[in-house]
């Protein structure tokens, strides 16, 4: 266990009083190392929760560029940093927020070419990207490497979050369990043509972080096998339970994809939206 300095027993004294949480599951916090993937209207929240709770390594990957549009929902980022690379603009927040953390910063889009080399370096894979090529290939390097996936999205006023760990949960579904395959480009709009609403972004990504921080403690219910679905219009939560394809093209009984898969449009679609 960490020897915590004054200044930290100060910082995170109102974990370290949980009975779940505990000196034992802040210094768990401190030594844990998560993966993001974007930073924008998901990754804005987690990112800032997760270095106040004091996770000690967090990697944010994201190649965009903060403007003007992204402020109405993307918190972390600011007016002065219109054209800062967002990855570069994250960290100086997080780290003005909390010293602890390191921040590993990756200026670039994650391909079939990097991602597993990247998330093999960490313990838990938040997805907050906004294109269902990215979230397949996220998907997929998860399963292979064996990392617990936290995947959000959002529409309009709609969210889900889902927590993917089959390699753990043995009876537990894959993101292809729910969509075996992406669906064809420009079916479904983006938030730049369909929309955003932006505080939207503040309730999903804080469930994501909420479920991060849980996995590192090891507490609670997990959302492994669940799909939970927010509906801002109507003030709704729903828990949906998932269950294991066994046809599923990724982790079923007869795998058809054994290596990574590439879609052609991600090059074309931005993260974090």
């Amino acid at each position: 266990m960490i020897d915590f300095t004054e200044e930290q027993i100060e910082r995170y004294s109102r974990h370290i009083i949980l009975p779940e949480v505990g000196a034992e599951g802040q210094s768990k916090l401190l030594e844990a190392k998560v993966f993001m993937i974007g930073a924008g209207g998901l990754g804005s929240p987690v990112a800032y929760y997760l270095a106040a709770a004091g996770v000690g390594t967090i990697g944010i990957a994201d190649a965009d560029v903060v403007d003007l549009s992204n402020l109405q929902r993307q918190i972390i980022h600011n007016q002065d940093r219109i054209d800062m690379p967002k990855v570069e603009s994250a960290k100086k927040t997080m780290q003005a927020l909390n010293p602890d953390v390191k921040v590993n910063t990756y200026n670039y889009f994650v391909t079939e070419d990097n991602i597993r080399d990247i998330i093999s370096e960490y313990d838990i894979i938040i997805d907050g990207c906004d294109n269902f090529p990215t979230r397949f290939l996220v998907n997929d390097a998860c399963y292979f490497e064996k990392k617990t996936l936290i995947s959000g999205a959002m529409f309009r006023f709609e969210g889900q979050v889902a927590t993917y760990k089959p390699h753990v949960h043995k009876e537990g579904p894959c993101y292809r369990c729910l969509y075996p395959e992406p669906p064809p480009t420009g079916l479904v709009p983006s938030c730049s043509e369909a929309g955003i609403l932006g505080a939207l972004a503040g309730c999903v990504g804080t469930i994501q972080a909420v479920e991060a921080i849980k996995e590192i403690l090891g507490i609670g219910d997990s959302l492994s096998g669940k799909l939970m679905i927010f509906d801002a219009l109507r003030m709704e939560w729903k828990k949906l339970k998932l269950r294991k394809d066994p046809q599923c093209p990724l982790c079923g009984e007869n795998p058809s994809i054994t290596d990574l898969v590439t879609y052609e449009q991600a090059c074309e679609l931005k993260f974090g939206e």
